[in-house]
């Protein structure tokens, strides 16, 4: 901690949130601005404000470039892809739809929202090709951003399957002692944070970025596998495996994947060269992401974000007694804290407070809790969640069109799903 002034850092966290909001410079030259601004006016020690550079989120990022490269060169991208392509091309719905089951599909067995985009992404937009979308086409880029949201949002259905659920699940542990179970979790959210949410997406993005599949109605002869596609299946399938069982061996993902990502590198028993690394691992979204997690970190470590938490609190009209309408207000508040404190934090920031905001709402306690959980799996903007940032930058997604699904579906989930929720939370009994 430093003796600079509170207001400084709220300038720069300010500036920096509202550059990536408004898109009119690089994602990446905004966080390097960052980095250069904190640093120079010395608002914060190294060790927070370039905190996102030791985080395991990204490093699973800069590893999830590495397998998807590899996956792509070698042919299995091609291979899988021509299993799904005869049932996903025969219409544009039926493709998004199937590629947003496949997000959710593969979030019950793999935890990490990284390695998840890193595997399915050249999957899908080898699908697309073979069906006739062009990449860089509105339909590929409907696709990636199937993927991303996807991945990220339904994800937020499952307990251990992305990073904002695990970090409320320990700050619920650590603040309250309440243990959080996989069941009961999954009976609460999944009717809309993931059914619900997933129709939704799919409709946002047959809308918005149409496009006209060729119907493909025989697969491909391909040639027998051969020995790198054999090895970086088992590979994979190593990885595959390690992950699923991470609270056995205690080995964070990010390791994991990023050992998986050395192995793939290795000459002579890799698969890529130093040239596949350099054309493949897109050190702009890694800066970006590094950037993101260093903000919220700041806002953290230099009080900033408690501060906005209990003014937001102070301000906000609750009610003693639990009603829709104190339930609106604090998924606003989670919303708000979104802007500052991204995906990853808000949990960290919001749950210790829990109590208080029960006291004021009505709700108990565990509803408090519990309700962050559509909030943050529902950002405004595509900073606040890194996944989606990544995936992004896998499926060389415009920031334009990122933002325009981003808010549409925003409006659209605050409108017709929060209702749902709401209603859902009172039949399970977490509305007091």
């Amino acid at each position: 901690m430093t003796d600079t002034p509170l207001w400084l850092t709220a300038l720069v966290v300010g500036i920096t949130i509202l550059l990536w909001a408004l898109a009119r410079l690089p994602e990446y030259l905004t966080a390097l601005l960052f980095f250069a601004a904190a640093m120079l006016l010395q608002i914060a020690p190294a060790s927070s404000v370039f905190s996102g550079f030791a985080s395991s989120a990204f490093w699973l990022v800069l590893s999830g470039f590495v397998l998807g490269t590899a996956i792509r060169k070698v042919g299995l991208a091609q291979r899988w892809s021509n299993w799904l392509v005869v049932p996903l091309s025969q219409s544009w719905p039926r493709m998004v739809m199937g590629t947003i089951l496949l997000t959710w599909l593969l979030a019950l067995v793999m935890p990490s929202n990284m390695g998840r985009i890193a595997l399915l992404m050249p999957v899908v937009l080898a699908l697309g090709e073979r069906a006739g979308i062009r990449p860089g086409s509105r339909g590929s880029i409907g696709l990636a951003l199937a993927v991303g949201f996807g991945t990220f949002q339904l994800s937020a259905s499952i307990l251990p399957a992305n990073v904002p659920n695990l970090v409320l699940s320990g700050a619920a542990e650590s603040a309250w002692h309440l243990h959080l179970q996989w069941l009961p979790w999954w009976l609460l959210h999944m009717p809309v944070v993931g059914l619900a949410k997933g129709l939704l997406l799919s409709a946002c993005i047959i809308f918005l970025f149409r496009a006209q599949p060729q119907p493909v109605n025989q697969r491909e002869n391909l040639a027998p596998l051969s020995a790198s596609e054999w090895r970086l299946m088992g590979l994979l399938a190593l990885t595959l495996l390690l992950w699923m069982t991470d609270s056995l061996h205690g080995i964070s993902a990010a390791w994991i994947g990023l050992a998986a990502a050395c192995l793939c590198l290795l000459p002579r028993i890799g698969f890529l060269s130093g040239d596949d690394f350099t054309h493949g691992v897109n050190i702009r979204t890694c800066i970006y992401i590094a950037g993101i997690l260093g903000v919220a970190a700041l806002v953290v470590d230099s009080g900033l974000g408690r501060l906005i938490a209990n003014l937001l609190l102070s301000i906000l009209p609750l009610h003693e007694t639990p009603s829709f309408h104190n339930f609106v207000l604090l998924n606003a508040l989670v919303s708000l804290l979104n802007f500052v404190l991204t995906a990853n934090g808000v949990p960290a920031m919001v749950t210790p407070m829990a109590q208080e905001l029960a006291n004021a709402s009505g709700f108990p306690l565990l509803g408090v809790i519990m309700l962050q959980v559509f909030a943050y799996a529902t950002p405004l903007l595509p900073y606040q969640a890194s996944p989606v940032v990544v995936a992004m930058g896998l499926g060389n997604v415009p920031a334009k069109a990122g933002l325009q699904l981003c808010v549409t579906l925003f409006v659209l989930s605050m409108l017709l799903l929060l209702p749902l929720d709401y209603g859902w939370f009172l039949l399970l009994g977490y509305g007091g």
